[in-house]
């Protein structure tokens, strides 16, 4: 039995005056990249130098003004990574690379010395607040918590004020989530007041959720709380750093931006320690999605997927948010024809405005155009069929065309499981294209008789054909052409034939264009039914093609 008897729900905040719940997010947050350090120290085979330098650079492409490179002061290659990026003139001046670091004096120190020759520079100090850390890790009090903050930042202020370049001051209180509230605001609090934070000078204040411990609601709640309970609120800049292991980090980040945060770190597809920090990508196409400028270069997600998996070595899971192979894929066929209705009601419409049942954003505006959207299994529809064959090829199969061929390819489908696109037109052609057997359609020739008074019919044809291989002939006279070929054929095969509906269109545009024409024919004597199709550049003949198609396929000429 499982034994859930051994854990305890976590406290929550009593806070019934919340307000973040009737609040919309309104503009993108500052972001700031972890990639290189929480994403980095998390991976199984850590990056290289020259990949760091490879995703720094690309973060920066994305838009990212403000990156923590590492943490320089406990890793030679970090630091040396960082004398790189500065030596070599690689930071642009708009922005600022953040660099993390314990309260102790000669990691400030070393870190300082990371840093030198930077023109701006933010320097993340940290130590944990917990009730269970400062219990089973620490040992210390709430006063001996305390002072490691406030001696750590008079330790970075001291250097700040000889560093030539401009240093911002970023504090978390480590395990914000597991902290009374009280307490969390006595620490920022006293790190606040002894940075001297102002307006002009604010300070960071990041209350990360450094172990999920309860739903996003709850940390919102904090945030909030915090929030409202700020002296000199305006000298803060209010950061989150949302962590996933409740497999919500998307959702908290975006309630306690919500609740007033105004700067989110997190990594690129949510890598980091244990399940990951907040997928920055997800909140940011989230954003996208409700019509607000995310504020970050994201329109090729394909380009940051290959620079993301060679870098980090970790695959994109097919099924992840935006990003992945199959998210932009609809199998069913309910899904594939409220799809094909929506793009077709879109065009028809020429609407500027996406909306598309189950496709939250155009995957052409985030490069995924060249990406099939409906795909073909067991589980496919009618519609799906059919918006391949529009899509793909140009067939407009008529509506009551769409159930026929679909039980083609799902006999396939239940065989071999997914049936691409190519497999789908080869089936078509050789059920219908190239169905020529008996019968095989081979001239026509189209006489007016409008002008003769004493005819009965409009239209003469003449037909050239073979059945069995053995070459007929046969001249009728009809109101058309397709008429005139049914009645020969009837004539000629002693079979009576109706023909229930007929539809054509154009197969591409111009003057060499190809037309399709759909005949859907009834053989009378038996009952049975079924469609039939013909390509051709003259419409008459593609009609008498379909007309053939569909008798092959109800074997008419086989009992002659």
């Amino acid at each position: 039995m499982l034994n859930y008897g051994r854990y305890r729900r976590n406290p929550v905040l009593d806070y019934p005056e919340r307000e973040w719940p009737n609040r919309e997010i309104e503009k993108a947050p500052v972001w700031c990249s972890v990639d290189l350090r929480d994403g980095n120290q998390a991976l199984i085979d850590p990056m290289v130098v020259d990949e760091k330098i490879e995703m720094f650079q690309y973060l920066i492409k994305l838009g990212f003004k403000e990156i923590e490179i590492g943490f320089p002061a406990a890793s030679q290659i970090e630091f040396d990574f960082l004398r790189q990026l500065v030596d070599r003139k690689m930071i642009p001046d708009d922005v600022k690379v953040q660099v993390l670091t314990q309260c102790r004096e000669e990691l400030i120190e070393k870190t300082f010395e990371s840093i030198e020759g930077c023109k701006q520079a933010i320097v993340h100090i940290y130590n944990s607040t917990s009730t269970l850390q400062r219990d089973v890790v620490f040992g210390m009090n709430r006063e001996e918590i305390i002072n490691i903050a406030v001696q750590g930042t008079k330790m970075v202020k001291e250097r700040a004020e000889k560093f030539p370049g401009k240093i911002i001051l970023e504090y978390s209180p480590e395990s914000f989530t597991g902290t009374e509230m009280d307490f969390a605001l006595e620490i920022c609090t006293a790190v606040q007041e002894t940075w001297g934070a102002t307006k002009e000078n604010p300070i960071i204040i990041n209350l990360p959720s450094t172990v999920e411990m309860t739903t996003p609601n709850v940390y919102a709640d904090q945030i909030e709380w915090m929030n409202r309970h700020f002296k000199n609120r305006e000298s803060i800049i209010l950061s989150v750093h949302p962590h996933n292991d409740r497999g919500t980090g998307v959702a908290s980040a975006e309630q306690a931006m919500l609740a007033g945060a105004e700067r989110v770190e997190g990594t690129l597809f949510g890598n980091g320690e244990r399940t990951g920090n907040v997928d920055v990508l997800n909140i940011a196409y989230n954003m996208f999605s409700q019509g607000i400028n995310p504020e970050l270069n994201i329109e090729k997600v394909n380009e940051i997927i290959e620079i993301y998996e060679r870098c980090c070595k970790i695959p994109i899971h097919p099924r992840h948010p935006y990003a992945g192979k199959l998210v932009f894929t609809a199998f069913s066929g309910s899904h594939q024809d409220a799809i094909n209705k929506g793009v077709k009601a879109m065009r028809e419409r020429q609407s500027e405005v996406w909306q598309v049942p189950y496709l939250p954003i155009d995957p052409a505006d985030i490069g995924r155009e060249y990406e099939p959207i409906v795909r073909i299994n067991s589980q496919s529809g009618k519609g799906g069929v059919a918006f391949v064959m529009d899509t793909y090829f140009g067939f407009k199969l008529p509506k009551s065309m769409h159930r026929e061929f679909a039980n083609v390819i799902q006999k396939i489908s239940e065989k071999q499981g997914e049936v691409s696109p190519d497999q789908i037109m080869e089936q078509f052609r050789m059920e219908y294209l190239e169905r020529k057997e008996p019968l095989h359609f081979k001239k026509l020739r189209v006489d007016d008789l409008s002008d003769e008074i004493t005819s009965e019919f409009d239209t003469k044809v003449t037909v050239l054909y073979t059945d069995h291989g053995v070459d007929m002939r046969f001249e009728a006279v009809g109101n058309g052409p397709i008429d005139a070929v049914k009645r020969g054929l009837q004539e000629k095969l002693g079979e009576e034939m109706k023909i229930l509906d007929y539809e054509e269109h154009a197969l591409q545009s111009g003057s060499n264009s190809q037309a399709a024409a759909y005949i859907h024919l009834l053989d009378v004597d038996t009952g049975s039914v079924t469609y039939g199709v013909g390509v051709s550049s003259n419409i008459t003949r593609a009609s008498v093609r379909a007309i053939f198609s569909a008798m092959n396929r109800l074997g008419i000429g086989g009992r002659q």
